[in-house]
C-alpha cells in the first residue's frame, strides 16, 4: 500500500456533509472550533477566512476551498469591518439545506468534515498546519472541483445511495488536498507526511508499508531507493525524525493496535501478521512504544484515549 492510503485508512477516514452557506452584501459569521476536520469549498464568489492563531486573513475566491486541522474557532466575512455574528443561529434557521447571510446570494461555500479513528491526532492531525488552503487553478484543485460537481449531481439527483457515494468523493477531495499540500508546502508537514515529499524516503516508506512483516534491514530499504545506506538513514531521519527500521517498529505496533481494537484475535496470530516471532516480542514492543501491555491495551474501555506515546511520526 502507499503510507498515505495505509494510514487513511487505518484511521477510518469518514465525511460528513454539512449545510451550505449562500451570503451577499456585507456579512460575517464566527464559527465555533469545528469537530474533526472541517473543509469548505468557494463554489461562487469570494470572502475571507480568518482562523484563531493564523496570521492575517486569507483570501478566498471562487474553485478555492481548504481544510481546518485543528479544532480552532474560524471567521467566514464579506469584508475586515463587518462585526460577526455566531454562526450557530445562522445555520439553525437553515432551509432546503442552506444558510443564509447577509442580503445577495454572490457567495456560496459548500462544506463538511471528515472524522477519524483514535490515533487520528497523532498519526495525521498533527503532521499538518492548521489551515490547509488549496487556491483554485491548480491540478488538484481541479479534481476538487470534479469531486464537487459531483457531489452535487448525486444530491440533486437523489439517485439510491446517494448520500453514500457523495461522502466517498468527499474523501477523494480530501486525498488530492493532501497530495497539493505535500507538493506545494513539504516543509509545513513533518513525520512520515514529510518523509513523502523526499523520493527517497518515500520509497523506502512504500516499501514498508507494503511488507510491514517482512525483516527488513536498512540495507534492503536502501536497495529499494537506489541508495546506500548512510544516505537513506540520513534522509530518512532528517525527514521523519527516527530511523526507518524504528519507523517499521511504530507501525508495526499501530497495525497490532488496531486488531486489538476491533476483534479477538490471539495475540499469537496478530504478532505473526505484523513481523513478530513470537507473543513475547511484540508484547515487549508494544509495551515499549504504547506504554501498557497489549491485554491491558484491549481491555481499555471503548472512547477512552490511547496513551499519549510517540507515535510512527
Amino acid at each position: 500500500m502507499d503510507p498515505l492510503e495505509d494510514v487513511l485508512t487505518l484511521l477510518d477516514t469518514r465525511s460528513q456533509l454539512s449545510t451550505g452557506l449562500v451570503a451577499g452584501g456585507r456579512w460575517a459569521l464566527r464559527f465555533e472550533p469545528p469537530q474533526g476536520v472541517k473543509f469548505n469549498a468557494v463554489r461562487r464568489g469570494s470572502c475571507l477566512l480568518e482562523v484563531d492563531g493564523v496570521d492575517g486573513p486569507i483570501p478566498l475566491a471562487e474553485g478555492d476551498c481548504y481544510l481546518l486541522a485543528r479544532p480552532r474557532p474560524f471567521t467566514l466575512r464579506s469584508d475586515p469591518e463587518t462585526a460577526p455574528v455566531a454562526a450557530g443561529p445562522v445555520f439553525a434557521r437553515a432551509e432546503a439545506g442552506v444558510a443564509r447571510a447577509g442580503e445577495g446570494d454572490e457567495v456560496f461555500l459548500v462544506g463538511g468534515r471528515f472524522s477519524f479513528g483514535a490515533r487520528a491526532q497523532e498519526l495525521l492531525l498533527d503532521r499538518l498546519p492548521p489551515v490547509v488552503h488549496v487556491p483554485a487553478g491548480t491540478p488538484h484543485a481541479e479534481t476538487v472541483r470534479w469531486a464537487l460537481d459531483a457531489i452535487d449531481d448525486e444530491l440533486t439527483r437523489g439517485q439510491p445511495a446517494a448520500g453514500l457515494v457523495a461522502e466517498h468523493l468527499a474523501v477523494v477531495m480530501l486525498v488530492h488536498v493532501l497530495r497539493l499540500h505535500l507538493a506545494r508546502d513539504p516543509h509545513t508537514a513533518s513525520g512520515w507526511l514529510a518523509g513523502l515529499s523526499d523520493p527517497v524516503v518515500a520509497a523506502a516508506l512504500t516499501s514498508l508499508h507494503r511488507d510491514p512483516a517482512r525483516q527488513w534491514t536498512v540495507a534492503d530499504l536502501a536497495a529499494t531507493a537506489a541508495v546506500s545506506r548512510s544516505t537513506l538513514a540520513a534522509r530518512f531521519r532528517t525527514a521523519v525524525g527516527m530511523g526507518p527500521l524504528e519507523y517499521l517498529t511504530r507501525w508495526r505496533i499501530e497495525l497490532a493496535a488496531r486488531q486489538l481494537r476491533e476483534g479477538s484475535t490471539t495475540l499469537a496470530v496478530i504478532a505473526r501478521s505484523v513481523g513478530y516471532g513470537s507473543e513475547s516480542a511484540l508484547s515487549v514492543a508494544f509495551k515499549r512504544v504504547m506504554g501498557v501491555a497489549p491485554g491491558d491495551y484491549r481491555r481499555r474501555p471503548a472512547g477512552q484515549g490511547t496513551p499519549t506515546v510517540a507515535p510512527p511520526s
